[in-house]
């Protein structure tokens, strides 16, 4: 019998108990063992709830108890789950893991310390919640060159965007409904500013190039500046406005962002909507395929730990093989890439600023919106990043053109 402890009783923690009480049947079939969650730490109590019977407050009951074989860790953050993770790991305990903070920061050291006490470290819920994307990039396309990893990685976001296009709602609107959905936190700022997109792009990233990939070198943009404008023009032009998580290697080297991107509707990306992520992978072999399904909530996040957590009892007394070393890889600069941006600018003379927009960039096709009565809207020609903000800061020297309100990079 396989014996199950939980850190954390919170949503995905107890969502995870769920699952394994619920399906109990299905999870032993497929693990080939009886299992039993015998501990669940956290430092509430909960009256009345059934966990009652296996509540701890002490993290120690645990990590000193031998018969527990595989800990989920769904607390969140780095402390203390990195320290309970690293214990459980050097005693031989397999961890699953939700945790995209402790990931991204530590995944290629804990993978080390797994390997060499014989355990396993699995993180398929850190990454699109219930889609399988982890599993697939380590057993499924290990025979291609990985050229490109995007996806629209944080459900909170593409559902703020996608209110903001179909009910024309402000940002600040469509935050306060995510709010009350509970989709957003009250301090918004993981995924609104992109930093939960940023964790999960250096993930997917760090195991594509099987080297450590710094989240803070990766430049990161949220949707805090999108406004419903953008949103009409970005409709007008048959685009939709999306937040990506994006990564790329070439010849000279790979990149990683996360900005918000017009989207055309050629991209497969173009439909997905409300909560719902998808991750766009490219193999030098396989060409492109595409991984949809819900990116959070309870029952998905918690779906893909019971699913790690079947492998490590499948696995036991072995290591499930990730290759991420923990020599860290230096990403090329975002300023050297080559890039389109969608523009609005705020005029007082539009035929002034037309001329010397036309003079700057070359031939170009105008979006003028009725609403819109003093801005200008136009598509910048592909040209390297660092060139093409040197010419939109000169913009604002050119007669008839008052301000820069947007600049949108374009998805081609």
């Amino acid at each position: 019998m396989a014996k199950i402890a939980i850190l954390g009783y919170g949503t995905v923690g107890s969502g995870v108990y769920d699952v394994i009480n619920t399906n109990r049947e299905i999870v032993e079939h497929k693990s080939g063992e009886e299992m039993e969650i015998k501990y669940v730490l956290d430092l509430r109590d909960f009256p009345g709830d059934p966990v009652e019977a296996v509540l701890t407050h002490d993290f120690n009951d645990i990590l000193n108890d031998d018969e527990v074989s595989v800990v989920a860790e769904v607390m969140g953050g780095v402390k203390p789950a990195y320290e309970f993770t690293k214990a459980c790991l050097l005693k031989g305990k397999s961890v699953c893991t939700s945790n995209k903070e402790l990931v991204a920061s530590h995944g290629a050291e804990l993978i080390r310390i797994a390997k060499e006490n014989n355990a396993s470290y699995v993180f398929e819920a850190s990454v699109g919640g219930g889609i399988p994307i982890i599993r697939p990039l380590l057993t499924s396309i290990t025979a291609d060159k990985i050229e490109e990893i995007k996806g629209i990685l944080n459900g909170t976001t593409n559902y703020m965007l996608t209110k903001m296009s179909e009910e024309g709602l402000e940002y600040e609107d469509v935050l306060k409904d995510a709010q009350a959905k509970g989709y957003a936190e009250r301090n918004p700022a993981a995924d609104v500013e992109g930093h939960d997109a940023c964790r999960k792009i250096a993930i997917l990233m760090s195991l594509a190039l099987e080297a450590q990939v710094d989240y803070n070198d990766i430049m990161t943009e949220g949707i805090t500046n999108i406004t419903k404008a953008d949103i009409d023009y970005a409709k007008a032009m048959g685009r939709q406005i999306k937040l990506l998580g994006k990564g790329k290697t070439t010849e000279e080297g790979s990149w990683a962002m996360v900005a918000p991107f017009m989207v055309g509707k050629d991209s497969p990306l173009y439909m997905v909507r409300d909560v719902f992520n998808a991750v766009s992978v490219v193999g030098n072999m396989l060409g492109q395929v595409m991984f949809y399904g819900k990116g959070a909530g309870k029952e998905a996040t918690a779906s893909a730990v019971v699913s790690d957590i079947i492998d490590a009892v499948r696995s036991k007394d072995k290591t499930i093989s990730i290759n991420w070393s923990e020599e860290k890889y230096e990403l090329m600069p975002i300023d050297t890439l080559k890039t389109s941006k969608f523009i609005r600018i705020e005029t007082y003379d539009k035929p002034a600023a037309k001329k010397a927009i036309t003079e700057l960039f070359g031939e170009t096709s105008f979006i003028e919106l009725s609403d819109y009565e003093d801005e200008i809207g136009f598509l910048t020609p592909v040209m390297r990043e660092i060139d093409l903000n040197k010419a939109l800061s000169g913009l604002l020297s050119e007669e008839g053109i008052e301000n820069i309100l947007s600049a949108i990079r374009t998805e081609e």
